[in-house]
């Protein structure tokens, strides 16, 4: 059995990337618990391309491959520690050494879920527990955890495997603790896809987020988009780029790139076919727009992911 994987490995991995479908999934009830914490050793991490509303805290002790979080795809090592918000679509995927069989190599790792709620609502409306709202809101984006403060707390992960009922619940909360206050932390995605992902508010600008995630294959004009806002075309610019950061049209290709990038991972269409889909008339524009924000073109894009 391993053999025929590790032979057909290539083939395997592109065949994986280019069909991925997402499974949403709900782990919290699965295991009958609101929080849980997991010490998976196997031969090679099996989960499929999935998301889950539990928030998630994965440490790797050993394995090595690539992983692909929202719209990132990245290499992971031992050490590699990430935390994820709700919903974030995520994986694993080993090295094809894991597939030949080899008895030394495994996948091990410690991985913690829990419920937001975890805690009771009125915990969150305390101001000493507001890094941990805010740390809750940045995790939407993937955050990688490095240096002194990743050891820190895979120290308190071995810690927890042992503790129960509700020691887990204070050992978790150090660790939150201890990640809110700490500056070892790099987003895996952007704010963007951060945006995209988040529930809508009654808001303008939210209104306008809506809008463009359900119409972004269209030509939206400034026009158009201001009527959304109800508020005048100048008006508009002036309150999307006060609010945002950015003119409204490098929103718009933001968007679509980011959609592109899902495209690109999770289906086998042509560069000519996701162009269209995601808005733009002509594969060389979708090119051009595409490396300005991700720094890469399509191609190489996808390429990376098989690497």
């Amino acid at each position: 059995m391993y053999w025929l994987l590790a032979q057909y490995y290539p083939c395997i991995i592109f065949c994986y990337l280019c069909k991925m479908k997402l499974e949403q999934t709900k782990i919290t009830s699965y295991l009958n618990s609101k929080v849980s914490v997991l010490n998976r050793i196997e031969p090679f991490f099996q989960s499929p391309f999935h998301s889950h509303p539990e928030l998630e805290l994965v440490y790797v002790k050993e394995s090595f491959g690539k992983r692909i979080i929202g719209n990132s795809v990245m290499h992971f090592e031992p050490g590699d520690m990430v935390f994820l918000g709700s919903d974030i679509p995520h994986v694993w995927l080993n090295d094809e050494k894991y597939y030949q069989g080899i008895e030394e190599l495994k996948a091990n790792s410690i991985v913690v879920y829990f419920n937001k709620d975890i805690f009771g609502s009125a915990f969150y409306e305390l101001q000493e527990t507001q890094k941990i709202n805010e740390l809750f809101v940045q995790a939407g984006k993937g955050i990688s955890i490095i240096g002194k403060t990743n050891k820190q707390i895979a120290k308190k992960l071995e810690k927890l495997l042992a503790k129960k009922d509700f020691e887990v619940i204070v050992g978790l909360f150090e660790i939150l603790s201890m990640l809110s206050d700490s500056p070892d932390k790099i987003y895996i995605n952007d704010e963007i896809y951060s945006l995209m992902q988040k529930d809508s508010k009654t808001d303008r600008i939210s209104e306008v987020f809506q809008y463009v995630n359900k119409n972004y294959k269209k030509n939206i004009s400034l026009e158009e988009i201001a009527a959304v806002a109800n508020v005048t075309r100048t008006s508009f610019c002036r309150m999307f780029k006060l609010k945002t950061k950015k003119n409204f049209m490098d929103y718009l290709h933001e968007i679509r790139i980011s959609n592109a990038c899902k495209l690109l991972l999770e289906t086998d269409k042509s560069m000519s076919e996701i162009a269209y889909e995601c808005g733009y008339k002509t594969a060389s524009n979708f090119n051009k727009l595409f490396k300005k924000c991700k720094g890469i073109t399509p191609t190489e894009f996808k390429s990376n992911a098989l690497v």
